[in-house]
């Protein structure tokens, strides 16, 4: 690579980068996973940095609710592919790299052939299924793995490299072995998200990537960066290998790919029937159907339309309670979807089929985005 090109300028003159540093850029394979709020700003730096073939893996189509965080989109987006407009937007910040889309939803059984033709992986999810799945994928491939995570106001960074050196195998499963329940922990949809965090830390994740690829500076390799915004405190936690937690990643790809992650993480692997938001909003005109907001009493924003309340937390303790839905339609919902399905799990096993249950698929924010698509 000749140092012409004005446009890696600041890297060529950057003492201990230079043009070897830009030309390990050039020739690097760097997968995406995850095309939002995380996601966008590690594109866009890297992007922006040249690294040579850049993959974004997203199945998920950009809703007006994401705007608040990730500023990849515009609100002339909304109801598109995530990974398309996310490659069409970063062709035209650098033309002369490839970008590679890939908008199935990444599982068991496509993650294998598709990890395997990067150099380094970054997570960029925000759901325990997919975290599981990518880091034992990348433990068994041996590739580096750069994660981030956002909550409320507090993010994480840490490198997980599953390379040649034993004592630097370390797993997302060194920092949770096991997932928690279903509904132990929010997510976004359901506890918020300070709409500049995922911007900070995928941007550090963007660094970690780049300090992989041309050897400059520490690499937070098998160490827990956590980051709180709103004090600016900060600590980092050196993670080890745990020895029992080579019995719960599976053997090799074959049993990988065998692997029910959903099964894994406590979620159905579903028989429960998903109701779309034009299905769900015909559905509760009907006299006989039942709407049932499984959110907590106190969280916003409330539905417009007949229903009534029994939060989740309920039904796991009182069940036998509610009787009278029996023999009813029932249509579960709440924010994004995931508490109703839990849901509708328990009321499956306790009443089998005495109550005919459904779910809205997204929940609230479903029908909020399908509002704004009304008005666009």
């Amino acid at each position: 690579m000749e140092q012409s090109n004005e446009r890696y300028a600041r890297h060529y003159t950057l003492a201990g980068f230079g043009q070897a540093g830009q030309e390990k850029l050039l020739n690097a394979r760097v997968l995406v996973i995850g095309a939002g709020g995380l996601g966008g700003p590690v594109l866009q730096y890297l992007a922006a940095a040249g690294v040579g073939t850049i993959g974004i893996a997203d199945h998920d189509r950009v809703a007006l609710s994401n705007l608040q965080r990730q500023i990849l989109f515009t609100t002339g987006d909304v109801g598109s592919l995530k990974a398309v407009k996310a490659a069409e937007s970063l062709r035209k910040l650098n033309p002369e790299i490839s970008i590679e889309t890939h908008t199935d939803e990444v599982t068991a059984k496509n993650a294998w052939e598709l990890i395997e033709g990067y150099d380094i992986v970054a997570d960029c999810t925000d759901n325990f299924v997919s975290r599981y799945l990518i880091s034992d994928a990348c433990f068994l491939l041996r590739k580096p793995l750069v994660f981030g995570a956002v909550f409320q106001y507090e993010g994480q960074v840490v490198v997980f490299d599953s390379g040649n050196k034993e004592e630097d195998r370390i797993s997302y499963r060194d920092l949770f072995p096991e997932p928690p329940a279903p509904d132990e922990v929010m997510d976004c949809n359901e506890a918020g998200v300070l709409g500049v965090l995922p911007g900070m830390i995928g941007t550090m994740q963007a660094n970690e990537v780049i300090k992989l690829i041309t050897g400059i500076g520490e690499v937070l390799r098998g160490r827990l960066f956590t980051f709180n915004m709103l004090t600016y405190e900060n600590m980092v936690m050196d993670l080890t290998m745990r020895s029992d937690m080579l019995n719960l990643i599976p053997e090799n790809r074959d049993h990988f790919e065998k692997t029910d992650y959903r099964w894994l993480c406590g979620l159905p692997s579903s028989d429960i029937e998903e109701i779309g938001t034009d299905d769900f909003l015909e559905a509760i005109t009907q006299p006989d159907i039942l709407a049932v907001d499984v959110r907590e009493r106190d969280e916003l924003p409330e539905a417009g339309f007949p229903h009534i309340r029994i939060p989740l937390s309920q039904l796991k303790t009182e069940t036998s309670g509610i009787d009278h839905l029996k023999g009813r339609k029932i249509i579960l919902f709440c924010q994004s979807g995931k508490r109703s399905l839990n849901a509708a799990e328990l009321l499956t096993a306790a009443y089998g089929n005495a109550i005919k249950i459904s779910h809205l698929k997204g929940g609230i924010t479903a029908l909020q985005n399908k509002e704004h698509e009304k008005r666009v």
